[in-house]
Formats: structure tokens, sequence, C-alpha cells
């Protein structure tokens, strides 16, 4: 079990509850700082004192006084009508990491939110109810609004969950649950929705893959150099000491570990030529750039993860309820920007390297990797849909934060459209798993024509763990259930493990 409230939440905190169910619970300490802070709410109430959200309308509405009979209607009726989301539904490990983000803003102690309105949350997570969630609909400030109010609903018997795979009515799920729909005080309603988790749940997630994802592109790179009879001088430790860009020195030492003891080089290591191609020969500073950038956006978005991100704000040491701006999705809109340019990269060279793994011009390969061309086009057509998904993905990295579209009668004038880069950068991730799919497929089959020779030992295991799953081409078939299982590979890790397991951890 994960204890909430004494420590930051780490990504692979959240991908243990998201993916691996791991069960959640509330420390001590988390539950007296709600205590607290809910105590001045109810003292606000009792003084009646006008305080945006919590006797007050919103957005542009929050110049109307509510009555007090009418503030348990107030913070219902903010649920049901900003459940206004369209789109496919997130994931289940999105969701799970939207509850569980939300749970671990809320539990800081600044919201103002009722202990048992919480445990409701974590009774969602750890009885494996899931919200349905659609996700589209958020422009990212006043946070996730519509995305929240989905999960939020939920806890009010209304809305829908996914059971068995089929979305059904919330109530009856919670009921055979033994969980009782919440009646929402003043502030609960807010508090619940009010924050940037959903947008935060999928950079999470995508951060924690795209680790993984630039690991496999130095895998895919150091085999596509072996069977291109690359040279390894261009990851010479010297090159990035001059130029210490982090991420530079890290890839050439995987590449370097990976194809150590490659007979398949050390046969060429006279050849005539003079130096490899920028796929080949720039694969330090390309990958090390994205991995710089990643980095970057996984240290902003683990403060998001733990940060406050309601208005207004109990501070519980003074007793003031302040009105502010944390629940302003730019830090994460920009990083993920920043991600999918990042992202986007790593499929745009991977590409490059398997349009020169099929070129017979460019290679000392067959033509189109196969055996008998002409007859057979072999992996001709490959090449064209690693060329289609980083086209797709030079669309879909066009920034989404510099657009900004007013809201609520122009009182929330600026907005960080940060869930629609996150999922973007989901959606460009996923498509570069792909593209080294098919580059990793490509380069196999170019180490099958060198068998004379051995390959190294860190793509040598590769090779043969991606043989154990796909076999070599010898004449045409239908290869999409080719990429399909390496690109399986590459998602479940075990290209990584393969490769890790010769040469030891590789570098991000």
């Amino acid at each position: 079990m994960l204890i909430l409230g004494d420590g930051a939440l780490t990504i692979d905190d959240v991908v243990r509850v998201a993916r691996g169910r791991v069960r959640v619970g509330l420390s001590e300490a988390a539950v007296e700082r709600m205590v607290q802070s809910r105590a001045w709410v109810d003292r606000v109430l009792e003084s009646e004192k006008p305080v945006y959200g919590i006797n007050t309308g919103f957005g542009d509405l929050s110049n109307i006084l509510v009555p007090r009979e009418r503030w348990e209607s107030l913070q219902r009726n903010l649920i049901l009508s900003h459940c206004t989301g369209v789109g496919e539904r997130f994931s289940e490990d999105v969701c799970r990491a939207i509850i569980l983000l939300r749970i671990n803003s809320l539990i800081a102690g600044y919201s103002g939110i009722r202990t048992d309105t919480v445990e409701r949350l974590v009774l969602l997570l750890n009885k494996d109810i899931y919200p349905v969630i659609p996700c589209k609909g958020s422009v990212g400030s006043s946070g996730d609004l519509a995305p929240l109010s989905h999960m939020a609903a939920v806890l009010l018997g209304e809305g829908l969950v996914v059971c068995d795979g089929k979305e059904v009515k919330s109530a009856p799920v919670l009921e055979a649950a033994g969980i009782s729909p919440v009646v929402l005080e003043a502030k609960e309603g807010l508090a619940l929705i009010n924050g940037t988790q959903a947008m935060t749940a999928v950079a999470a997630l995508t951060l924690y893959d795209a680790c993984n994802l630039m690991k496999t592109a130095d895998i895919a790179a150091a085999m596509s150099l072996e069977a291109l009879h690359g040279t390894r001088t261009a990851f010479d430790e010297r090159i990035a000491m001059i130029r210490p860009h982090r991420g530079h020195d890290e890839t050439a030492k995987n590449i370097l570990a990976m194809t150590q003891d490659s007979g398949i080089m050390e046969n060429h290591i006279d050849c005539e030529k003079v130096q490899d191609a920028y796929s080949l020969r720039c694969v330090g500073q390309v990958h090390g750039a994205s991995k710089k950038a990643l980095l970057h956006a996984i240290d902003t978005v683990c403060v998001e993860m733990n940060a406050v991100t309601d208005n207004p704000l109990v501070m519980a040491d003074t007793g003031e309820i302040i009105s502010g701006g944390n629940f302003h999705g730019q830090p994460v809109a920009l990083v993920m920007d920043y991600l999918k340019i990042a992202l986007a990269e790593i499929g745009n060279i991977s590409e490059r390297r398997t349009s020169r793994l099929v070129d017979n011009k460019l290679s000392d390969l067959p033509a189109f990797l196969t055996s008998y061309p002409g007859v057979n086009s072999g992996f001709m057509i490959l090449q064209y849909t690693a060329a289609s998904l980083v086209s797709e993905n030079k669309v879909l990295a066009h920034p989404a934060s510099v657009d900004s579209i007013p809201t609520s009668a122009n009182q929330e004038d600026h907005v960080s459209m940060g869930t629609i880069a996150a999922r973007q950068a989901r959606e460009i991730l996923e498509n570069v798993q792909y593209v080294l799919a098919i580059e990793i497929l490509a380069a196999a089959q170019g180490i099958d024509f060198l068998s004379s020779d051995s390959p190294g030992i860190g793509t040598g295991a590769v090779h043969k763990a991606v043989r154990s799953i796909v076999s070599h081409l010898e004449d045409d078939r239908v290869l999409s259930p080719d990429i399909l299982a390496i690109r399986d590979a590459i998602r479940d890790e075990s290209i990584i493990e393969a490769a890790e397991k010769a040469v030891g951890e590789l570098l991000i």
C-alpha cells in the first residue's frame, strides 16, 4: 500500500498506482491537515462573509452571493454543470492517475475539503471504480474543470463508470461497493474540480513511457549503426566532454555498450568511408538533446504532481482564504509542448536511419532488405509507414500553449491549453513507438544479411529477442502484425530488458 501525505509522490509512484493497481491510504498527518483546513471554512460560513467559491457563484458569477439554504445545491450544480467533456474516454491508467493526483493535492490541507469526501476518492481507487472521463473539453485553466467534474460526479452517484469494459451508471456500482454518495458541503465542489490533475496525469504517464522510449531509441540506433557498417568513433567520450550538454554523453555510452565486441563493425573498420551520415554520426547530439528536454519536463511535472492547484486557498496557519491562480496549467503546457518536439525528433531521425537501411545505394545491404528484389518489395512500404507517422507528428508538435481563447465572459481571459499539449505528447509518443519498431525490424533484417560476422554484445542480445518474436522476412508477407509485435515489446520493456541484461542499465 502507498501511504499518501508524508512525502512527495514520484512518477514511479503514479505508475504503481495507475498501472499496478497498488492500493493507497492517507497518513495521519494528511487527515489532520484537512481537518484544520476545513475548520477555517466552517468559520467563514458562520460569519457569512462573501468568499469566492464558498458562498458565491463561480467565474464571472462570483459577484453573486448565494444564500445559506442553497449552499449544497451550489456545489452539486457546479459539478453537474461542468460535466461537459466530449470525445473518447481517458484510459483506465489515466483515470486512476487523475484520482490519485487529486487526492494528493487535497490532502496538503489548503482546500478546505472534508476528510470523508477525500476518503471516497480513495475508495474509488481501492475498489477499482473508474469514472468515465471524456478526454476533450479542458482549456487548462481554471484547471481541468470538465474532466475533473466527470470524476467528481461519480462521488455524487451521477455520471458513468467503466464496469467490465462497459460504460454504466455510477449509482448501482457505488451501492454494490458499499460506497454511499456524498452530499457536498460549501467549497467542496470547487475543491474537487479546480486543478490541473488531468493534464498532469497524462503528462506523468507519458514521461514514464518517454524514458523507456529514449532507451529504445538508443538501442535502435546502435542496431542501425551496426547494420550500416557505421563507426563507433563519433561516440568517443572526448567529443561529449568538450560540449557537455546533458544526454549526449549518456547516449554515446549506450551506443558503445550496445556495440561492444561487434565483429560486424570490426571487420569494416578500415573501409573507405570517411564518416557516417548525420542520422548515425549525430545520434549522441540529437538523442541527447531530447533526453535533456525530457528531464526538464520530468522536473516540472514532479513539482506539479505535489502542488496545490486549488482556488481559493485556505491558509490554516492564519485563517486567510486567498484567491490566486495556481490552477493555471501553463507550467505543464510549456514542458509538454517541449516534450512533443523532443519526441518528434526521435521519430524523425529514426525514420532517416530506416530509409538508409532500405536504400541499397546508401548501404551494403540488398535493396529494401530482401533477397529477391523485384519479385518481393521487402521493407519498402515499412519506410512509408514510418514517413507517414513522423509527418503526422510534425503537425501534432505545433505548440498548443501558444493559443488561448477567453472563457467565462472574459473573466478567465488567458488559458493554457495544457491538457491538449499533454494529450498530443501522448499521441506523438505512441507514433514514435511504431517508428522505432520499424527501425528495429529493419536493422534486425540488415544484421541477418551480415550473419558471417557477429553483432555486438547488446545488439546481438536484442537481435536474438527480436527473432524470438518475429521471423526473418524471406518472402513478402503482411507486415502490420510484425510492427505491432515489436511495438508491444517496446511497451512492455522486453526490448530494453534484453539489452540491459547483456550490457547493464542504459542511461538517460
